[in-house]
């Protein structure tokens, strides 16, 4: 039985799939926050974003999910295994994809480290938590802006760090602990913590699809996937599994894409014009453009690029506002600092963006320059052999 929706059959919410997959590509971005009203598909886009991941190969039986072939970032156990000249066996796994739910206990979140028992048996003895479980795969909380503080500070220690560390009377556990952070949330009911909401790279906000005859073909789509699951999925096995190859891709060619000088002194002139702290929006937008560069089958990131992920890199940074739409962040923008702007960008088209990116023909699309570096448009024409099903549609 189909277990989640496909990632290609959601219909009016390209934005948020582009900054999931550009998330897909690199997690060093640090992971996505989704802001929007009830019933706008995500969680339903997070959970066919894990869907999309390639397998990863692990040791077998580990339940920290260690990479055999990163020998420096095994645990204590896998480690000493190997240098005892033992083999590690490998099997491959599907990308953990870890529901966080706000009831958690720390216990269940960090893990248990069993006193008694280390000091009985002269061996640590520890229960693996849910950091363990998500290492190397996608960490999802929704409703992330109620989430209890004693858990919040747990993700950020932990999300800085890459590491778990448990300890009890002197004695600790730690273990890697490295994952896509995605969050989903409705405003209405409460923004996140300043600093908690810094640590998410990419931000993006939603709403409903206005268009009534898209409304209508949402609704459709869920019908009939509610109805048979499988039979609907069938019709989007060709396209997802294209994304999941566009991603893979991506992932293996990132390093390899050119990071111009010009790129970063101009990421740098964005940021200080919308007066952002700190340097998290540069290497946001700094990494977030190489990924779509990556994913667009780049050599080298260009301007277009730049601009392009600006809207979802600065969303949540600049000072003064409350979170911003794509729209209104290119806007901002413009007005904070014109001169600083123009000469950054050199771009006739800021503060045109659309807030999401439309899968639009050629024909349809006069200007297109205006949309920049259009990801669905771009996978709509490499991709349309992949299935008769369309990746998605634009109102």
């Amino acid at each position: 039985m189909a277990e989640s929706f496909p990632f290609s059959a959601i219909l009016g919410q390209e934005a948020m799939q582009t900054a999931l997959l550009i998330s897909a590509v690199d997690p060093a971005i640090g992971g996505v926050l989704v802001r929007g009203q009830k019933g706008t598909a995500k969680s339903t886009a997070a959970r066919a974003m894990a869907a999309l991941l390639p397998s990863i190969t692990v040791v077998a039986g580990c339940p920290f999910h260690c990479d055999p072939d990163q020998p420096d970032a095994l645990h204590w156990e896998c480690r000493a295994q190997r240098a005892s000249g033992a083999s590690l066996p490998r099997e491959m796994i599907a990308t953990p994809f870890v529901d966080l739910p706000l009831s958690t206990t720390e216990d269940r979140l960090v893990g248990t480290l069993h006193l008694e028992n280390t000091l009985k048996s002269g061996k640590r003895q520890f229960e693996p938590g849910l950091f363990a479980a998500v290492h190397r795969g996608i960490l999802y909380v929704d409703e992330v802006n109620l989430l209890p503080d004693h858990l919040v500070d747990l993700l950020l220690d932990t999300t800085v760090s890459g590491q778990n560390l448990v300890e009890r009377e002197g004695i600790q556990y730690n273990h890697a602990s490295r994952f896509i952070l995605i969050g989903t949330m409705n405003p209405e009911e409460g923004e996140l913590r300043p600093q908690f909401l810094d640590r998410f790279g990419l931000c993006v906000t939603i709403a409903g699809v206005d268009d009534s005859s898209l409304r209508r073909e949402i609704v459709l789509h869920r019908l009939a996937f509610d109805q048979d699951p499988n039979r609907f999925t069938s019709d989007f096995i060709a396209s997802d599994e294209a994304l999941r190859q566009q991603v893979l891709q991506a992932r293996r060619r990132l390093n390899e894409v050119a990071i111009p000088a010009e790129i970063v002194d101009r990421a740098v002139a964005i940021a200080t014009a919308a007066r952002v702290q700190g340097h998290r929006a540069e290497l946001a937008l700094v990494r977030s453009a190489r990924a779509l560069a990556a994913l667009l089958d780049r050599d080298s990131v260009d301007i277009s690029d730049l601009i392009e992920v600006a809207g979802f890199a600065l969303a949540h940074r600049i000072p003064g506002s409350t979170v911003l739409s794509r729209e209104d962040v290119y806007r901002q923008l413009a007005e904070l600092n014109p001169e600083t702007m123009q000469r950054a960008l050199s771009n006739p088209h800021l503060g045109q963006q659309h807030d999401e990116i439309y899968l639009l023909d050629d024909q349809d699309f006069p200007g297109s320059a205006a949309a920049g570096s259009s990801l669905f448009t771009f996978l709509k024409k490499k991709l349309t052999t992949a299935s008769s099903a369309p990746i998605s549609r634009s109102t």
